[in-house]
Formats: C-alpha cells, structure tokens, sequence
C-alpha cells in the first residue's frame, strides 16, 4: 500500500510537469519548423523523457511495482505510441476496480462466514454445556435408582423371610393349641368316664352304660350258629376306657409316679357317699377347669389366626405395591440408562462438530484477517492510484492535443 502511494505522488509529479504551462509555452518555442510531422514527433520524445523521468524517479525507492515499471517500459520504448500508452493505463484502472471489487466480495463473505461460525460455536458450545449438565443429572439419577432399587429388594426379601417365619410360627402355635384341644378332650372324657363309673357305685341313677356295642353281619352269624355270643374285643386305650389319646404319655407319667402304700389293716368295707360326693365334686371342678381353658386357647387360637391373616394381608399387598414400585424404577432406570447413553454420544459429535467449526474459524482469520486489516488502507490506495492513473491520462491525452493545436497554427503562420 505505501509502494502504491509512492506512484500515486509519482505519476502526480510527471502529470504536473507535462501539464505546466512553461513546459506547454516550452513545447512551442522549441518545435523545428522543418515540418509538422517532425515538430509533433519531437514534442512526444521530449514528454516521453519527462514522464520517464518522474517514472524512473519513483521507481527507484519502489522497484517493485510492476505495473509503473511496464508503464516506463512503454513510455521508454520509441515504437508505442501516446494511444497504446493510455490503453494501458485503462487497463491498469480496469484491473484496480476488479480487484477492488473481489476486495469488496472478499470482505462481505469473511465477515458473513465469521458471524455464522461464530454463531455455530456459541450454539454448540451451549449444546456442549447443556449435555454435560443433563449428563450429569442423569448419573446421579441412575445411582439414587439403583440405591432405591436396592433397598426395595432388600425389604422384598426381609419381608419374605419375616412371612416365611410368621407362618412356621402360626404353624406351630396351631399344633400346640390342637395338641392342647385333644389332650384336654381327652383328659374331659377319661374324667367323665371315671365320674360315670364313681355313679355306677355311689349313684347308680346316674349312671350311663356305655352303648351296646353292634354286631356285624358275621358276628351275628356265628352267635345264631353257636347260640354264644361272640368275642368281644377288649377296649384299649387308657385303662381300657377306650380313650386312647396320649395314651402313651399318660403311662410314661403312671409309671413315674408311684402309687400310695396301702393302708395297715383293711376294716369293713362300707359305701361312703360323703366322701364320694368330694371326690365328685373335684372331678367336676377339674372339668370346669379343663373347659375354660380350652375356651381360653380357642379364643386365643382364633385371636391369633386372625392378626396372622390381616398380617398375611398386609405383607402381600406391600409385597404387590413394592414389587409394582421396584419394576417401575427398574423401568426408569433402564430409560435413563438409555437416555445417558444418547446424551453422551450427543456430546461426543458436538464435541467433533465443534473442533471443526474452530478449524474452520482458524483458517477463516488465517485467509481474512489480513484483508479485514487492511481493506481501508487498500481501497484508499487503489482510489488515489486510479486517480492518479487517471490524471496521467489526461496529461497524455491534452499533451497531445496541444501539440496538434500547436502544428495547425505554425502552419498557418507559414501560409501567410
């Protein structure tokens, strides 16, 4: 740009010395008067030498402008005229307004291309700090599901063993109180079988004979056949009461328990109701006791029963709203997963679309920043060069039209 303003002056000076009236008043004194044609041809050699000159002058602290050095060449050469000498100046100005133009273009498009790459950085920079931050809380959601996935199946399990154990303890409780049932119901009838035999003795009103015993078809057979009555099976159980529960148990106590010595002497044997009737009323009052405790255990049974059924209730409906509650979050969390994963290659081509967009912007300044510098100082430049060029032309071009003023009036003067 300073080489150009140094032609510019250049190109300046010699315009001003071809364009002076001395050097015009100069141009007339000095033409020979041989002819027309030699007058007008001496005239160009001698601004030819001048323009050259000033060419030459400037081209010596400049010599690296290649357009004013074929300008010299020509105005050095003897052969092109002033016509080929103005083309090239045109030329020369027709090629600074294109460049000038593509400058122009050039410009536009930098600035335009600079705006949308950086309006794509700030976007994905944005969309980068977005993903990282959705990421993020996708992570912590993932790890509070799995640490409340966990605890769901922990409790599910627990709760499974504490039913588990309920239901071993329901099933126990249930034998105990059946074995209490039979063995009261047992201790009921042997008690009432002794108390029916103490009135076969001291009550014979009140005694109850134990049912005729059936016969079966063979049986009968054998006692029309034989005119005797069958066998009859001797009634087991304890003491041969027929009441056989815990009938073992009972004779494993009979036979830890040894029975009273007997009295010394033995004296008449009489009936005593008093005593009877004390001994009837204990056997009465072991039944009343042996009654309400089976009430007792039936109530208690019944009590139990029912809690362990609501308790049975509850741990399944809990058991059906966590199992309900845990595939609900196993469902979130496997949607989550799945959108952590996603985000994450997001971020991944944001990340590669982003280095390219800095690539790219990187070699935007490294191909316009020179130019958006630079572009006044250049387009400054190029208006005083095309203005120069242009003065330089109209010197070349009124040089020659003084001088072929100058030749018609000395012809004219030489007609008279």
């Amino acid at each position: 740009m300073k080489t150009r303003a140094e032609e510019l002056s250049a190109l300046a000076d010699t315009i001003k010395v071809l364009n002076d009236d001395d050097a015009l008043e100069l141009f007339k004194k000095t033409l020979p008067s041989a002819s027309s044609f030699m007058q007008i041809q001496v005239t160009a050699q001698e601004m030819r030498g001048r323009a050259l000159t000033e060419l030459q002058q400037f081209l010596q602290s400049h010599p690296r402008n290649a357009k004013l050095e074929l300008l010299a060449l020509a105005l050095q050469g003897k052969k092109i005229g002033f016509e080929k000498v103005i083309k090239m100046i045109d030329d020369m100005v027709a090629t600074l307004k294109v460049e000038q133009q593509d400058d122009d273009k050039k410009k536009e498009y930098c600035a335009e291309e600079l705006d949308l790459a950086d309006d794509k950085k700030k976007g994905l920079e944005h969309d980068i700090a977005d993903l990282e931050t959705a990421i993020e809380a996708a992570k912590d959601a993932i790890a509070k599901l799995a640490e409340e996935i966990a605890a769901l199946t922990a409790g599910i399990k627990e709760l499974d063993k504490m039913v588990m154990e309920a239901t071993e303890q329901r099933k126990e409780e249930n034998e105990d109180f059946k074995e209490l049932m039979a063995s009261d119901t047992a201790a009921k009838e042997l008690l009432k079988f002794a108390k029916n035999r103490l009135n076969k003795f001291y009550n014979p009103k009140l005694y109850k004979a134990p049912p005729k015993t059936e016969l079966s078809r063979e049986d009968r057979i054998v006692e029309n056949m034989s005119g005797t009555a069958a066998p009859t099976e001797v009634p087991g159980g304890i003491a041969g009461t027929g009441i056989a529960v815990f009938a073992e148990v009972m004779a494993h106590e009979q036979q830890q328990v040894a029975p009273p010595p007997p009295p010394e002497t033995f004296g008449a044997y009489q009936k005593k109701s008093e005593d009877s009737m004390g001994v009837m009323a204990m056997v009465d009052l072991l039944i009343a006791d042996l009654d309400k405790e089976m009430t007792e255990a039936e109530t208690t049974e019944k009590d139990a029963q029912a809690d362990y059924e609501t308790s049975m209730k509850d741990a399944a409906d809990k058991r059906t709203a966590d199992s309900k509650l845990l595939s609900e979050k196993e469902s979130i969390k496997a949607e989550t997963e799945a959108d952590l994963e996603s985000k994450t290659e997001d971020k991944a081509a944001a990340n590669v679309e982003l280095m390219s967009t800095m690539k790219y912007i990187s070699s935007l300044h490294m191909e316009c920043d020179w130019l958006l510098k630079y572009f006044d100082v250049r387009k400054e430049a190029r208006a005083n060069e095309i203005d120069a060029l242009g003065k330089a032309k109209a010197v070349l071009s009124g040089a020659d039209y003084s001088l072929l003023q100058t030749k018609a009036q000395r012809f004219l003067r030489r007609s008279a």
